[in-house]
């Protein structure tokens, strides 16, 4: 059974940065893509990146130029950095796995569809 344990959440301020990261070994030579979702109190889920095994990487546009997602191959490691942080920002963020099609479709994909693989997610709060 696949495990992923999400980590590099916590507290900052506007203009703050944080890096989660979530283990990637078990998908590193599959079909999988693996992505960062959030939830906000009272919002729906939404896609926020995603990277699939051919090194392809989609954004929501919330995250453009922002955040950067990305796999450190030596630690087999998810990546997402997110710069310049804002208040709406503040969520549970959560990585997932899924034999995606593109990272695109996993980014957009409808709120309730569900990933194969979730972990039990980070929880990001960013102050004004």
């Amino acid at each position: 059974q696949v495990q992923l344990v999400e980590s590099g959440g916590g507290s900052v301020q506007t203009g703050g940065s944080l890096r989660l990261s979530c283990p990637a070994s078990a998908f590193t030579y599959s079909n999988y893509c693996m992505g960062w979702f959030r939830r906000a109190p009272g919002k729906e889920r939404e896609g926020v990146a995603a990277l699939c095994s051919d090194g392809s990487t989609s954004y929501a546009d919330s995250a453009k130029g922002r955040f950067t997602i990305s796999r450190d191959n030596a630690k087999n490691v998810l990546n997402l950095q997110m710069n310049s942080l804002k208040p709406e920002d503040t969520a549970m963020y959560y990585c997932a796995a899924h034999p995606a099609p593109s990272p695109s479709w996993m980014v957009f994909v409808p709120s309730n569809y569900g990933m194969e693989f979730w972990g039990q997610g980070t929880l990001v709060i960013v102050s004004s």
